[in-house]
């Protein structure tokens, strides 16, 4: 099923045309197999752990990249099913939940479109699966490292730290170790060699202006519409590529939204960490905190929805229902960017995708304040004998009500 979706979108696996990076992604892994050193002979958008599946499609004649490219990243989204199966069943989830999850996550490349196999996404996605998938099965120390090589890739996972820490409290020095020796084998060598190109690149990622497809800058866009504020969009602020809204408005916007993705992602921790700490309400948590970071980010693309795979769905098919509904939004207005840019009617899709991930945030968060109602095994988290480096899962017992 998944790999007949992935088939069908504009620029599916084995269909000619690409979209978004892909080409940007292949400049940048040849320029490395070419001797030249990321960050200091050449600019790079992303972070060092990117270079992980960026560079295998360059192995190949340059002409197989794109279709190589979107081959592993469909390999990848095989593996993310199997990821997400095995949380399932450690959550004792029934037949049926477990079926309609991976089917929903199967469907998922059509309601992306193009961005589902055109990005790199599915990389630290997948990656932070496995971490929470990992916790789940009492391996705190090898969770932390997959969620450290995640932040490599993309630095938006750096938001489930707290909400790990508290996940794995209080025995935290072997998982923290972990996460931090991850993070300094990929960052190291590219700071000792490129420390300057790195900050930049770090800084062209955190330095944005508020974005034109955030929530604030949809507000504005919708303002603009009703005649209530003159909007004007401008190329990015920083050398990371993007369009903005200048102005007093959308810069005090870009601060109160960083102020509130910061007050979304501890929330989250505080209200998991008032109630028991049983797997179902971590994967809720780590879906609602996910949610929080990227409803209120100052800067938010179409593939930014893949981070929210495949938690969301596990979380239940109302919060599944809604991230397809962003994930459709955000694909109908793929192919029109520039009417989005121009400020015309379309931009309301945008109004709506945003708001939607907003009402995500807050039903996930409602769920991680509730227990759950399905019959499944819930389990203690990470409770038990770690002085021999295993977790042993307590207190499995089945809920029939």
């Amino acid at each position: 099923m998944y790999l007949v979706a992935a088939v069908i979108p504009p620029g599916g696996l084995f269909r000619a045309r690409e979209y978004r990076d892909v080409g940007l992604y292949g400049d940048y892994a040849q320029a490395l197999l070419d001797g030249r050193v990321p960050y200091r002979d050449f600019f790079v958008e992303y972070p060092p752990g990117g270079f992980a599946v960026f560079t295998p499609p360059a192995l190949l004649p340059d002409d197989a990249y794109r279709q190589t490219f979107k081959v592993l990243m469909a390999l990848l989204g095989v593996t993310l099913l199997v990821v997400t199966a095995l949380i399932l069943v450690r959550l004792g989830a029934s037949s049926g939940r477990l079926y309609a999850t991976l089917a929903a996550l199967a469907f998922a490349p059509l309601a992306l479109g193009p961005v589902s196999l055109n990005t790199y996404d599915a990389w630290p996605a997948l990656l932070v699966a496995g971490a929470v998938c990992a916790l789940l099965y009492g391996r705190p120390t090898f969770g932390f490292a997959l969620l450290a090589l995640a932040v490599t890739a993309k630095l938006y996972p750096l938001a489930l730290l707290p909400l790990f820490c508290l996940a794995a409290r209080p025995r935290l020095a072997r998982p923290l170790a972990a996460f931090g020796a991850v993070i300094a084998a990929v960052f190291l060598p590219f700071a000792v060699l490129g420390s300057e190109g790195l900050w930049d690149s770090l800084d062209a990622q955190s330095g944005r202006a508020l974005q034109l497809e955030s929530l604030g800058g949809a507000l504005v866009a919708a303002a603009d519409r009703l005649g209530l504020y003159d909007a004007t969009v401008v190329g990015g602020s920083t050398a990371a590529l993007s369009r903005d809204l200048s102005g007093a408005l959308p810069d005090a916007l870009a601060v109160g939204s960083s102020l509130l993705q910061v007050a979304a992602i501890l929330l989250v921790a505080w209200v998991f960490v008032r109630g028991p700490a049983n797997g179902e309400r971590l994967v809720v948590a780590s879906a609602a905190t996910l949610a929080g970071f990227l409803a209120f980010s100052r800067f938010i693309s179409p593939q930014y929805l893949v981070w929210l795979l495949p938690l969301v769905p596990i979380a239940g098919l109302a919060a599944a229902a809604v991230l397809g509904a962003a994930m459709l939004a955000g694909r109908l207005w793929f192919f029109h960017y520039r009417d989005v840019f121009a400020l015309d009617e379309i931009v309301w899709l945008v109004v709506v995708r945003d708001v939607l991930l907003v009402a995500l945030y807050g039903l996930l968060l409602w769920r991680t304040t509730t227990p759950s109602s399905s019959s499944t095994f819930v389990h203690s988290l990470l409770s038990s004998s770690r002085a021999s480096g295993t977790a042993a899962v307590e207190g499995e017992e089945r809920r029939s009500r």
